[in-house]
């Protein structure tokens, strides 16, 4: 902890726009206080800041990136101007040149490292708390039960709260539905938000976000409602949304059918797709490697592919990762 209990002067926070990287800004943030004087994300379902925005990281004097494996190019370019510290989950390469704390590229159990905002936390040395817990459910939902010795926790913690599972879902889908709706500004005053509003009523209770989800429920449950395909024991599904739903949409798929699945979404970028693949119990991270090398902006965990494609090339790949699925 003496690495951030040392940090002088101004500080930029990036981090996902999901719960979890929200979360884990909220932490954060409630530690430095006015050491952070600003929070952002990336353009909503970019993994890497484009060059405009590597610009606008400019003029801190340390930089924090919380639950996101952003391009090693991206953090060393950060790292010119500043000092930076990386707290995360996702499988990736160390990067030796900076702070980087993540247990899972080291080698450690990812069952014992379930979210960033978990890892965070347990950095900062703080009880387990509500937001550590969100962080969890937000990347796991249900499958986390599966976890015995961090379901425990979780669940003794809702018992000395009265709160149920179904209510860190429904804070999860809440706080995860302006990243949904494409709501950038909202995403990044959301671990503010939660600093100010401290109770989960306060979530459970936000109008905005009870509207949004409403929304994104309706559209969520009609493209659930469409055909899908199979490859073999592979669920496929194509959609066109300008939401970015596509990980909710492969989650559930996935655990519906209990199969491995691919997604891919043709309309929230112009020029490129979305690709997103939900495994059962296999390891994707030789695909993951494989898509970074291809040039492709290409992250993920042991069970989860997220990428961006240009369009003329997501045939191609989708069918090295049908084939790799296949033989594994």
């Amino acid at each position: 902890m003496k690495e951030l209990a040392q940090l002088k002067g101004k500080g930029l926070l990036i981090h996902h726009w999901d719960t979890d990287g929200i979360c884990s800004a909220k932490i954060i943030i409630e530690k430095l206080k006015e050491k952070i004087v600003a929070n952002k994300t990336p353009t909503l379902g970019n993994y890497y800041l484009t060059h405009e925005e590597l610009n606008q990281c400019k003029g801190f004097d340390f930089i924090i990136v919380a639950d996101m494996s952003l391009p090693e190019e991206n953090i060393l370019t950060l790292s010119e101007n500043a000092n930076v510290y990386i707290f995360d989950h996702h499988l990736g390469k160390e990067i030796s040149q900076v702070f980087h704390h993540n247990p899972i590229i080291k080698g450690e159990n990812p069952d014992e490292y379930p979210s960033a905002s978990w890892i965070v936390n347990e950095y900062l040395q703080n009880p387990i708390n509500l937001h550590a817990i969100l962080g969890i459910i937000g990347d796991h939902e249900h499958k986390i039960k599966n976890n015995e010795p961090i379901y425990n926790k979780i669940n003794t913690f809702c018992k000395k709260n009265n709160l149920t599972f179904e209510n860190l879902l429904e804070m999860v889908y809440l706080i995860d539905s302006n990243y949904k709706l494409g709501d950038k500004k909202a995403v990044e005053k959301a671990p503010y938000y939660l600093l100010d509003h401290t109770t989960h009523q306060d979530i459970l209770q936000n109008a905005s976000w009870k509207e949004n989800l409403h929304r994104l429920t309706k559209e969520i449950d009609s493209i659930l409602a469409e055909s899908i395909e199979k490859n073999g024991d592979i669920i496929m599904k194509s959609m066109k949304t300008t939401s970015n739903i596509i990980s909710t949409i492969t989650r559930k798929l996935a655990w519906k059918y209990d199969q491995n699945t691919i997604v891919i979404n043709t309309g929230y970028f112009n020029d490129d797709n979305q690709l997103y693949v939900r495994t059962i119990d296999q390891d994707m991270k030789p695909m993951i490697q494989k898509g970074k090398a291809y040039g492709f902006k290409c992250g993920g965990k042991k069970e989860v592919l997220g990428a961006i494609l240009p369009k003329q090339k997501t045939k191609e790949f989708v069918e090295e990762i049908i084939t790799y699925l296949s033989k594994n």
